[in-house]
């Protein structure tokens, strides 16, 4: 407590500082600050987004924002962080199953492009086409040739989309093994989080190398100037949500008309 300055106790000492102290265990006066003033910037960051949202429906944008990264690496807290308080008529998420029968005769990209947004709206891709990239020749969901075919046409396609006037942020977020095993172990143990734990997760400690090889392929192949990668460093799961955001706000120019 000593070490604290005057606005951290001021802090501590109002409704929502008491409240930390009252419901959680093992809190202390650091950690409720952090929790805190983190809760205050993302506050004030959401209330940007709502800004950002309005924007691309006033000027009939088109934004896609791809969350990529390892299993457990936080995407899907980040992107309900992202819309937890935007208009949800203006936006979607998408997080596509195992494609069925029909949709395995499709061309590879057709169920994405199903999906992409039409004017005015914004669509959150909780993992994308780029589970061929990565996840699907790792756990061998997909052919040699399939994933050459796919590395040899992902960049046309970003390309193809965003000159049709699609605005593609790409983000991947990345974890320590060490943070991984971690969050698998809370999953598992979790009443609420266990249901989360699937096969595929179940080999990817094991696999962590060959993620690691073919994750690496994947930027250096599809980090374009046209379309980038945005890594964010997720072992501390709040900066990661913060700096996403940040960078949306970034790279949307949504206060062209103030």
């Amino acid at each position: 407590m000593r070490n604290l300055s005057d606005k951290s106790l001021k802090q501590l000492n109002s409704k929502k500082g008491l409240k930390y102290f009252l419901l959680q265990d093992g809190m202390t006066s650091e950690k409720a600050v952090r929790i805190m003033n983190y809760e205050n910037k993302l506050k004030k960051l959401q209330g940007e987004l709502i800004k950002l949202q309005q924007w691309v429906e006033a000027n009939n944008e088109k934004v896609v924002i791809i969350f990529e990264g390892r299993d457990a690496a936080g995407k899907g807290g980040a992107i309900r962080r992202v819309t937890e308080h935007l208009n949800p008529r203006e936006f979607k998420v998408v997080a596509l199953p195992k494609p069925t029968d029909e949709e395995q005769g499709e061309w590879y990209f057709q169920r994405y492009i199903n999906n992409l947004p039409r004017e005015g709206k914004i669509v959150f891709f909780d993992r994308s086409w780029y589970n061929r990239a990565v996840v699907e020749p790792v756990n061998g969901f997909c052919t040699d040739e399939e994933y050459n075919i796919f590395m040899n046409q992902v960049n046309d396609f970003e390309r193809m989309i965003i000159e049709s006037g699609i605005r593609v942020i790409k983000f991947y977020f990345s974890i320590s093994k060490s943070e991984q095993i971690k969050r698998f172990e809370d999953i598992k143990t979790s009443p609420l989080k266990k249901w989360k734990f699937s096969k595929v997760d179940q080999q990817a400690i094991r696999l962590w190398d060959s993620y690691t090889e073919y994750k690496k392929r994947m930027f250096a192949k599809t980090d374009t100037e046209i379309s980038p990668w945005i890594i964010i460093k997720a072992n501390r799961k709040s900066a990661a949500r913060l700096e996403a955001i940040q960078k949306i706000l970034e790279l949307v120019p949504y206060k062209t008309e103030v």
